[in-house]
C-alpha cells in the first residue's frame, strides 16, 4: 500500500490544523459532547466549561491549543497548560472522533513538542482519558506513555424525601463562605492542608487557586467550612451548581487531626440534602481509586456508584536530538 502523504487522513481527504480561538467554543463543545456520547453514553460537556478553558489566563491559545479538521469538519481538539508546577504539563483535553488516527497522532506530536518547550525537555506530560476512549490507546503506548493512576467519576440520585438534612457530629458547626473574603482564604488553607499528601495535588497560592477554581464563577454560598471545639476550622466542602448534567462536589477535605469523627460522611450527606432541596436530580464527584484516606469506600457507603473511569497517562519528556 502506498504511504499516505503528510497532512492527509486518507486518499481524497485533507487534514488541516490550526489553533483554537474563543469563538470556537460552540464547535469544540459539540465535538466534546459527541465524544461524551460515545464514551459515557450521554453528552455532559457544558459550553461554559469550554469557554472557561479557552479563556484561561495561563493558556496562550496560539501555542497551546489545536483544532484538527478533515475536509472542514472538526474531528479533534487538544489543549495543554503548565500551571501545576515546574516540570509538569497537563493536557486532559485530547478529544478525537473515532477513525481519525492521523489527526490524533498529529495533535499528540504538537502537544508533546509544546510540552518540551514549556519544560525545557525535563519533565512530564499528563493526559486524562476515559478508560475506553475514542482515541486509539495503541498510539499512546507506541509513543512511550504509561498509565499511572485511575480515577472514578461517581454519581448518586437525589430526592428531598431520601435526603433530609443530616444531624452533625457532636460539637460540629457548619457555615457557608458567602461573601466573606476571610472565609474564602480559610477554605483555601483547609484544602491545601487536607489534600497536601494526595497524588497529583498542586500547591497553589490563594490568588492562583482562586483563578483556577473561578474560571466559571463560583457560588460561594455552596462552599462550607466545618469547625470543631478544640480544633477550630477542621474541614471544607466545595461544591458547584453550574453544570447542566448534575451538581458537582469539587472537594471534601478533612484535616488529618480531625479524621475518624464522621465529618466527611456528614459533609457528603449535607451536600445531598442541599442539592435535593435545590431540585437537583443527581450529584457527582471524582475520586482517586488509590486514595489512602478511604474516600472511595466512604462514597460507596453513601450510595454513590461508578459513572465512568478515567486513567492518567504520563509521558516522560526528553529533549529532541
Amino acid at each position: 500500500m502506498r504511504p499516505r502523504e503528510p497532512g492527509t487522513e486518507s486518499a481524497g481527504t485533507i487534514l488541516t490544523v490550526r489553533p483554537a480561538g474563543p469563538g470556537d467554543a460552540p464547535d469544540v463543545c459539540a465535538l466534546l459532547n459527541a465524544v461524551d456520547l460515545i464514551e459515557i453514553g450521554r453528552p455532559e460537556t457544558d459550553l461554559g466549561s469550554v469557554e472557561s478553558d479557552l479563556n484561561a489566563p495561563d493558556v496562550d491559545l496560539s501555542t497551546d491549543s489545536w483544532l484538527a479538521f478533515q475536509d472542514g469538519r472538526l474531528v479533534a481538539y487538544a489543549l495543554v497548560w503548565a500551571d501545576s508546577g515546574p516540570g509538569r504539563v497537563d493536557g486532559d483535553h485530547h478529544y478525537v472522533l473515532p477513525g481519525h488516527h492521523e489527526a490524533a497522532d498529529l495533535l499528540l506530536e504538537r502537544m508533546e513538542a509544546r510540552a518540551r518547550e514549556l519544560t525545557g525537555g525535563q519533565g512530564v506530560l499528563r493526559l486524562q482519558l476515559n478508560v475506553k476512549p475514542t482515541l486509539d490507546l495503541s498510539l499512546l503506548a507506541g509513543r512511550g506513555y504509561r498509565t499511572i493512576r485511575r480515577y472514578q467519576v461517581m454519581t448518586r440520585s437525589l430526592s428531598p424525601a431520601a435526603d433530609p438534612a443530616p444531624t452533625p457530629p457532636v460539637g460540629l458547626t457548619l457555615r457557608h463562605c458567602g461573601d466573606d473574603e476571610a472565609d474564602r482564604h480559610r477554605a483555601h488553607a483547609l484544602i491545601e492542608r487536607a489534600f497536601a499528601a494526595h497524588f497529583g495535588h498542586v500547591d497553589r497560592p490563594y490568588e492562583t487557586w482562586l483563578d483556577h477554581i473561578e474560571g466559571r464563577k463560583l457560588d460561594w454560598s455552596l462552599v462550607w467550612i466545618a469547625s470543631l471545639p478544640g480544633h477550630g476550622d477542621a474541614a471544607v466542602l466545595l461544591t458547584r451548581d453550574d453544570r447542566t448534567s448534575m451538581a458537582w462536589v469539587s472537594h471534601i477535605g478533612v484535616a488529618e487531626e480531625a479524621r475518624g469523627r464522621g465529618i466527611g460522611g456528614f459533609l457528603l450527606r449535607h451536600c445531598f440534602a442541599v442539592y435535593a432541596e435545590r431540585g437537583r436530580g443527581s450529584v457527582g464527584l471524582g475520586v482517586d481509586t488509590h486514595n489512602e484516606t478511604g474516600a472511595l469506600a466512604l462514597y460507596e457507603a453513601h450510595g454513590m456508584g461508578l459513572h465512568y473511569a478515567v486513567d492518567s497517562w504520563e509521558l516522560p519528556l526528553h529533549p529532541q536530538g
